[in-house]
């Protein structure tokens, strides 16, 4: 803690507390560094940890208050809906569900922080993490005043060194040297990092998935599931009404069932670190997947493609921490405005790890049969395909007749274009 704010007795520290090695360490560090009372606050986003038993935990370390702010339905409707609207996957593969709770956790801590009367909100993140920048820029965006803490980042430990600590002082944590992963949950994705999975050639062990079956442990028959979309927004699963968050619950465990949602690659990190990443997420890609291929049926090919390339700023500005930017927020409208008529049912197969999208409808449907068959029925002036195509491609015979003429071997070349151009003109 840095200035002179911080030097009084008793200052008090709000921590972004989330029940793991790092924060549960960081408890008893705050206290010992700086004498200050620290207040652990949870924002639950939909963690399957026992959150009541954090709670205790955090008191027994040394936390003077513990609270859990429920924000799972905030997340889905505010968070994780925007960011589906805009097929949000960083690197076209995670679905960020980390990156988009970040945003939502500081808006809470930021209103506690206030509300107790605290001057400095610390958190857990480490030094070469994308969640160190997602935290402070959003307490700089909501909080400019806010003094910021990352203790993580300062005391130098090695995760080793972390446990050790932890021993040493009696401070109870979910992980051992022998376990040592660092997971991260919310109902759109959990991430696994540490251990074996540091080695990007190691396969990852069965025992860091809990969401979803492998292959073997997977039903040998497919499920079908229909979603139903309006205006960009899911809101039935196999014809009935249903609250995104509860969709999401509801997919995370159907898709997980089938093996759906299993991610690992190699990512670019903010802070210029590849890291090799592994998240669950079957909700999320199955979601993303059925509005993908429902835009495809509904937006004209000029609008679908560019916002695609909307899409990828987006996502970025998502995983870089830019959730409260004006760029993100002008993007927003931007994608909001395509989703009025992404209305329609997609069907989807689940089966052994894939998702597949079988069938799709919409009132707004520009698909058009009597266009696109080849059987009877078909509709398309193929009379005028000669044209379209002597049109379309004229610029390039253009091009390369004036290319020849330049290298020496167009002789005549200017007579023979205008005669051609005005015998298709006839």
């Amino acid at each position: 803690m840095e200035g002179t704010a911080h030097n009084k007795e008793k200052d008090k520290i709000l921590l972004a507390y989330s029940g793991g090695l790092d924060t549960s360490v960081a408890i008893h560090w705050l206290n010992e560094k700086y004498g200050c009372e620290v207040i652990a606050v949870t924002v639950d986003v939909g963690q399957s940890d026992d959150l009541k038993d954090a709670m205790r935990r955090a008191k027994s370390i040394g936390a003077s208050r513990a609270w859990v702010v429920d924000a799972k339905k905030e997340f889905a409707d505010n968070y994780v809906l925007p960011a589906l609207k805009a097929n949000s996957l960083y690197e076209g593969n995670y679905p960020l569900g980390t990156a988009i709770a970040r945003p939502l956790m500081v808006a809470k801590l930021v209103d506690m922080a206030k509300r107790f009367g605290a001057k400095t909100i610390a958190h857990g993140c480490t030094g070469k993490g994308n969640d160190q920048v997602r935290f402070e820029v959003s307490i700089m965006a909501l909080a400019p005043d806010m003094e910021i803490l990352a203790p993580t980042r300062d005391w130098g430990m090695t995760r080793e060194e972390e446990i050790a600590y932890a021993k040493e002082h009696g401070i109870p944590v979910p992980v051992t040297v022998e376990a040592p992963y660092s997971i991260d949950e919310s109902v759109w994705s959990r991430a696994i990092e540490c251990g074996v999975l540091e080695d990007p050639w190691a396969e990852p062990p069965e025992d860091v998935f809990e969401w979803t079956k492998g292959m073997d442990g997977s039903p040998d028959a497919p499920e079908y599931v229909e979603l139903g979309f309006e205006q960009g927004k899911p809101t039935t699963m196999n014809g009935s009404p249903m609250e995104l968050l509860d969709m999401i619950k509801k997919l995370n465990e159907i898709a997980g069932n089938h093996g759906v949602g299993r991610i690992d690659h190699i990512e670019n990190r903010l802070v210029g670190i590849k890291s090799r990443e592994v998240y669950e997420a079957p909700a999320a890609m199955v979601l993303i997947k059925a509005h993908q291929d429902l835009e495809s049926l509904v937006m004209t090919k000029d609008l679908l493609h560019y916002k695609k390339i909307v899409e990828q700023h987006y996502a970025d500005l998502i995983y870089n921490g830019l959730w409260f930017s004006p760029l993100k927020e002008a993007l927003e409208a931007f994608v909001e405005k395509t989703q009025e008529g992404v209305t329609g049912t997609v069907r989807l197969k689940l089966f052994k790890g894939s998702a597949v999208v079988v069938g799709r409808e919409s009132p707004y449907s520009l698909y058009n049969t009597a266009l696109s068959t080849y059987a009877k029925g078909d509709e398309f002036d193929h009379s005028a395909a000669k044209g379209f195509i002597y049109v379309w491609g004229l610029p390039l015979k253009v091009g390369s007749i004036v290319k020849a003429g330049a290298n020496g071997n167009g002789a005549g070349s200017e007579v023979a274009v205008t005669e051609e151009s005005a015998s298709a003109g006839k």
